[in-house]
Parts: structure tokens; C-alpha cells; sequence
């Protein structure tokens, strides 16, 4: 036992907004079950594999069995997964122009095998076409296996946000980090004016994102507004109440937060946020669109976003949104062809 007067560290309340788990001294466990679904499809689902055999793609992600969870004590992050992964592939033969089409089966990834151990089947129906496969045992192997890794790499390190919460003295170096990035040239998408504090007391940067879509601007502004379409673009159940105040969630709850204020087919504000940030910490996420011609420039401003979170959250907005968003109206101009 401690002294009299003398506190025991592992249990003193520093001095932080919240005042829970101080030094992560206690079990804490978070459900990653979800999230890795929706990230074992984002790191899969399009992987192109190509050789002088043909062109090969993964399709789809046709079974995703299992469960992934994260746990801390003492400090230490603890992490458990167990999948069971059936991936589908098409492919066309370099010579002859075929189109061939298989599967890639994944039994048992799990933190008990290295992803090099881990076993990767490799299958193709019935017909010619076998130089795909091989394509798919080799160089689609490997290239699998490289997901995997970003996704293990993705819930250690992105979904894990959070839970070991800083003490004191990190808190501290957190705001020596803030003052030194205030004090140096950002590059443009993150300016200096752009670290500020939002909710959660956290370092944040601004993301501005440029993209250029094939499409008028209320048909660009639809799809971020209209339950079906987001449900399309993003191949998960969605809430969207697309008003003042309406509430927002995709990717099987990833991603949640509300509408703040709708201009049709000009701008949309939301207060945004991923599941791993920080608990009630919320971006403000402005879209602009800039209707030329044919074509409409959409214009992402996302403010407040944690440091630790800004190659991810661009990705999600890139990889997520705007590619799908971009297929989404390839697949309406092909069907009206």
C-alpha cells in the first residue's frame, strides 16, 4: 500500500477533461468486428494483379466469418482476429482475350500465424484459363497478402486510436508537437491556419480535396442526399435525413455524425466523424459544388481532424466517396446507354 499522503501513480486523476481509465491501467475492450469488415472489403476489393499471363482483379468479398477485437491493460494494446475470407476474382487472358473467372479462399487469419504462414487457396471454374490461376497463386498471392497486412496495420494502429489515452506528460508533448507544426510551412492541403481544436481537446488539420466528376452538379449533390444512392456508392446500410440536423451513418456505423446545412445542388455542411477518433470528437466536413457544364467540381474542406488520423481520413474520403461515387456514375451512364 501507498503511504499516507503518498498517492499510488496508477491511481492519481491527472489532470485531464475526462478523468477515466488514468494511466490505462484497466482493462478496456472494443469491438473492431465491424470496422474490419468494412476494411478487409476497402484493402481487398479491387486489387488488380497483372503479368505476362493476363490481368487478374479481385471482384468482391464474397464470405467474411469471424470476429476482431482490441483490449488494453497496463497500458498495452492486445488485439485478437479470427477470419474466415472467400474473395471472388475475374480475369482476361493476354493471348487469346479470354475472361475467366474464380475464387480466393481464406480459412484461418488469425493472430496466431504470420500472414506469410497463413494459408491462401486459389481456385478457378471449370474451363481453360489455368495461367490465370497460376497468375493468382503467385503474384495474386502476394499481393494479398500485402492487404492483409494494411488491414492488421490499419486495427493496431487506426482503430486503436483512443485507447491508450495520453497522460499528463504525453498531453504535454502533444501540445509542444501543435506549437511546433503552427511554427513550420505546412504543405497546402495542411496549413498552419488549419491546426485548431475541435471538441476533443486534440491537434487537428484541415484536408481540402479538388476532385472533377462526369456529372451535373444536382445529380453530384443526389447522391450525397438520397439514402439509395449512398447505400449504392458505399455497398453498406446507411441512415441519411438529409435536413437541418438529420442524422448521418454509413459504412456499417464507421462513419456517423449530421447535417448541418443543405444549399441544393450547391453545398452541404456535416459534422462528421470516424468511429476510432476520440469519443465526441467531430469534424466539420464542407462540400462545394461547382456545376461546369457537364462536369461538376467538388470541393471537400474537412476541419478538425485528429493529426493521427490524416493520411486515413483522405483515403476514406478518396477510396470510399469519391471512387465509388465515380463508378456508381459510370454504371448509370453504361445502363441508360
Amino acid at each position: 500500500m501507498a503511504k499516507w499522503g503518498q498517492g499510488d501513480p496508477r491511481w492519481i486523476v491527472e489532470e485531464r477533461a475526462d478523468a477515466t481509465n488514468v494511466n490505462n491501467w484497466h482493462w478496456t475492450e472494443r469491438d473492431a468486428t465491424s470496422w474490419s469488415k468494412s476494411k478487409l472489403r476497402e484493402v481487398l476489393v479491387g486489387l488488380v494483379v497483372e503479368g505476362e499471363a493476363g490481368r487478374c482483379e479481385i471482384s468482391d468479398l464474397k464470405q467474411v466469418e469471424g470476429e476482431a477485437s482490441c483490449n488494453s491493460r497496463k497500458g498495452k494494446l492486445i488485439i485478437f482476429y479470427e477470419w474466415n475470407l472467400r474473395l471472388s476474382w475475374k480475369g482476361t487472358v493476354k493471348e487469346s482475350g479470354e475472361k475467366h473467372k474464380g475464387s480466393v479462399e481464406i480459412p484461418n487469419l488469425s493472430e496466431e500465424n504470420e500472414v506469410d504462414d497463413t494459408e491462401i487457396n486459389v481456385s478457378k471454374k471449370k474451363g481453360e484459363g489455368d495461367v490465370l490461376k497460376d497468375l493468382m497463386r503467385t503474384e495474386g498471392a502476394t499481393k494479398v497478402r500485402e492487404a492483409l497486412r494494411d488491414y492488421l496495420k490499419a486495427l493496431r494502429t487506426e482503430f486503436t486510436l483512443g485507447m491508450i489515452l495520453p497522460t499528463k506528460a504525453a498531453v504535454g508533448q502533444e501540445l509542444a508537437t501543435e506549437r511546433k507544426l503552427n511554427g513550420n510551412t505546412v504543405q497546402d492541403s495542411v496549413s498552419p491556419q488549419s491546426l485548431d481544436r475541435v471538441g476533443v481537446k486534440i491537434p487537428t488539420v484541415k484536408i481540402v480535396m479538388r476532385e472533377m466528376f462526369n456529372s451535373p452538379a444536382d445529380e453530384l449533390y443526389s447522391i450525397f442526399t438520397t439514402k439509395e444512392l449512398v447505400q449504392k456508392f458505399s455497398k453498406c446500410p446507411a441512415v441519411i435525413e438529409a435536413e437541418k440536423g438529420g442524422k448521418l451513418q454509413m459504412f456499417d456505423g464507421c462513419v456517423s455524425g449530421e447535417y448541418a446545412e443543405l444549399v441544393p445542388s450547391q453545398r452541404i455542411v456535416l459534422k462528421w466523424r470516424c468511429r476510432t477518433w476520440p469519443d465526441e470528437h467531430y469534424a466539420t466536413v464542407a462540400l462545394n459544388f461547382t456545376d461546369m457544364a457537364a462536369q461538376t467540381e467538388l470541393q471537400l474542406e474537412c476541419k478538425g481532424v485528429p493529426v493521427s488520423n490524416e493520411d486515413s481520413t483522405r483515403q476514406c474520403w478518396k477510396k470510399q466517396y469519391f471512387e465509388e461515387i465515380r463508378i456508381l456514375l459510370q454504371q448509370s451512364k453504361d445502363s441508360m446507354e
